[in-house]
Order: C-alpha cells, then sequence, then structure tokens
C-alpha cells in the first residue's frame, strides 16, 4: 500500500511517501480501505514536536487521526457482517502508530463508525476531533442535558467563538440541531458569511471595540454556553457576556498563553469553566459523542462545503506535508487527504 511516514520529529521534511505491507487485523479489530484523510492541528503538530521532549512513541508513524472509508477485513471477535460497511473513523492514531495517511489502516472496531446511507465520505471525514470536541463543549453547559439531539437545547443560547474554524462549525451546526440559539464570533466578513452557513444566528467581529455591545444586543439575557478556542486572548470578553450560571468550555490553547480571569466576578455569577481536550477524554464522553454526531450527521445536520460554512481544501496523498502546512497556516475550512 502507499503510505506517508515520518521516523523522527521535524518539519514537513520528515515526511516520506512509501510502499508498506497491508496491515492485519487483529483481535477485536477492522481494517478500512481509506478513501479520505481528514488533517487536524494535532496531526502537523505531533509530526513537529513528537510525543515526548521531541521522541516519537512509534520508530515510525503513519498520521492522521481522522478519515472516512470502508471496511474490506476484520480480525476474530468481529462480525464479518461489518465487511463492506462505509465508516467514519476517529483516533485512528491515538497511541497507535498507523493513523489514516494510507491505503488502509486497522484500527479496534469501535473507531470504525457506520456512517449513514446519505452521508457523503466527504462529511465522514470531517468528523473525529472537531465533532467531538464541539459536542463535549456543548455538553458541557450547566445544568444541561445528557445527550444532544432536537430540543435538547432549546431556550439556551450559545456563542461560538471562532465560528468558521473546524470546531466551531461543528459546534454551531450541533448546537443548532440541538435547538440553541447560536451566536459566533469572526475576524470578516467572508468568515461571517460562513459561520451563518453553518446555522448562526448573528455574529460579531470579535476585533471591533464593539465586540461585547454587540454579543449584549444580540442576547440581552447574556450568553449561557461559550464554545473557545482563545481562552486567553478572550476571557474579557467571555466573561462581560456570560449570564449568571453560564459556561465557558474552551478547547484550544494559544501556545503558552496565560488565562488570568476575574475571580470576584466569576464567582459571584457562578461560572462554570471547562477545559477540554479530546484525546485525553474518558471513554465514556467520547462514545457518548460518537453516536450522538451519527445521529446528527443521520439527520442532515452535519454538513460540509462553503455553501454548508465549511469549505474543503483537498490534496493527494503525496502532497500531506501541503496539507499539513495548509492547517498550520490557518487554511479556512476543512483540509482533506484524498487517498482513493
Amino acid at each position: 500500500m502507499k503510505a506517508i511516514v515520518y521516523s523522527s520529529a521535524g518539519s514537513r521534511d520528515v515526511l516520506e511517501f512509501v510502499d508498506r505491507q497491508v496491515p492485519e487485523p487483529g483481535p477485536g479489530e477492522v481494517r478500512v480501505r481509506v478513501v479520505i484523510s481528514g488533517v487536524n492541528q494535532a496531526d502537523w503538530k505531533s509530526r513537529l514536536y513528537g510525543h515526548r521532549n521531541g521522541a516519537l512513541m512509534f520508530p515510525e508513524v503513519i498520521p492522521h487521526h481522522d478519515g472516512s472509508g470502508v471496511i474490506d477485513a476484520v480480525g476474530a471477535g468481529v462480525g464479518r457482517e461489518r465487511v463492506g460497511e462505509r465508516v467514519w473513523l476517529w483516533e485512528a492514531a491515538w497511541h497507535r502508530p498507523h493513523g489514516t495517511a494510507a491505503d488502509y489502516v486497522v484500527v479496534p472496531e469501535r473507531h470504525a463508525v457506520p456512517l449513514p446511507a446519505d452521508v457523503s465520505f466527504e462529511v465522514g471525514a470531517t468528523l473525529g476531533i472537531p465533532a467531538i470536541a464541539a459536542h463535549r463543549c456543548l455538553l458541557s453547559i450547566q445544568d444541561g442535558p445528557q445527550r444532544l439531539g432536537p430540543g435538547s437545547l432549546d431556550g439556551r443560547t450559545v456563542l461560538v467563538a471562532g465560528g468558521a474554524g473546524g470546531v466551531g462549525h461543528a459546534a454551531i451546526q450541533l448546537a443548532t440541531w440541538s435547538g440553541a440559539a447560536v451566536i459566533a464570533t469572526v475576524s470578516s466578513a467572508e468568515k461571517a458569511k460562513l459561520a451563518e452557513a453553518a446555522g448562526a444566528v448573528h455574529t460579531v467581529d470579535y476585533r471591533a471595540d464593539t465586540a461585547a455591545a454587540d454579543v449584549r444586543a444580540a442576547a440581552p439575557q447574556g450568553i449561557d454556553l461559550i464554545v473557545e478556542v482563545a481562552p486567553s486572548a478572550n476571557i474579557d470578553l467571555d466573561t462581560e457576556v456570560l449570564a449568571p450560571n453560564g459556561t465557558i468550555a474552551a478547547y484550544g490553547t494559544e501556545g503558552d498563553g496565560k488565562l488570568t480571569f476575574p475571580t470576584r466576578l466569576v464567582i459571584g455569577r457562578n461560572v462554570r469553566f471547562q477545559f477540554v481536550l479530546v484525546l485525553t477524554m474518558p471513554g465514556a464522553y467520547k462514545d457518548l459523542a460518537v453516536a450522538d454526531i451519527t445521529e446528527a450527521a443521520a439527520a442532515g445536520a452535519l454538513t460540509v462545503g462553503e455553501e454548508a460554512g465549511l469549505p474543503l481544501s483537498r490534496f493527494p496523498l503525496q502532497r500531506t506535508g501541503d496539507a499539513h502546512d495548509a492547517v498550520q497556516s490557518g487554511t479556512v475550512g476543512k483540509v482533506l487527504v484524498d487517498i482513493a
């Protein structure tokens, strides 16, 4: 099979386009013929920095956690009926050497999720880390539901910071599907159009001096939940617009940024601050997210393309380095690598 590999941490130059043996699934595993590989921030960061002190966990790594494809073989303990099943993939490369940047990938059975019949491989490859992060953020709301779904967030107002990003897009769509009114912060008119296409009822330029007033004008009672990509940069805005008993759920970082917030204010409002990292979340949270995300996709709530607010940038497998550069440079929308 064709694959992208690297055997040391570093710049895109460590990536190699090679031939490798097709892997065989072990007990409880399935082999997937990958159609599309999804690229996330975690993928280029893992390549650049390694696992710990610049070292890799394995002698050779095939990158990328997310993707979509078709199961073509199963290991012991997995029903043969799964062969031929269209699936979306998540955490393919978490504590495993081989991710989705290859013709084939072997994953534990639960990491290959049936893709609903009317859902495209493109949608499937954009789920994974972004949608799971968005799901966890949305369920962090105080006195909130146990599951997402139609009506579960009725009457709630959600502010999504960076509404044109991958997690932001998924958060807007999942929150809208669940009945919330969604406001998104953006940095340009172009990104405002994308956030609105995803389902935001209002957008605010977070760089404007009037950003807090603009959010309050759109949500006079305050914001119930903020899905935050840049907590240290946005904390003043967030605490100014958050309603009493509100929640800030942060899934992003700004490098070594420090988070400082007004203790008296947030205690007085009984504010909750939840940090979210998909890779280290409890397994039960991930399984719940996978179930709700699949249901939302089946309902047509998770869509992609510029008309849905998530432009797609696509690269062939041998140009995976360009795909990593695109994500690292902040390309708007979702970056995909076409395999099959």
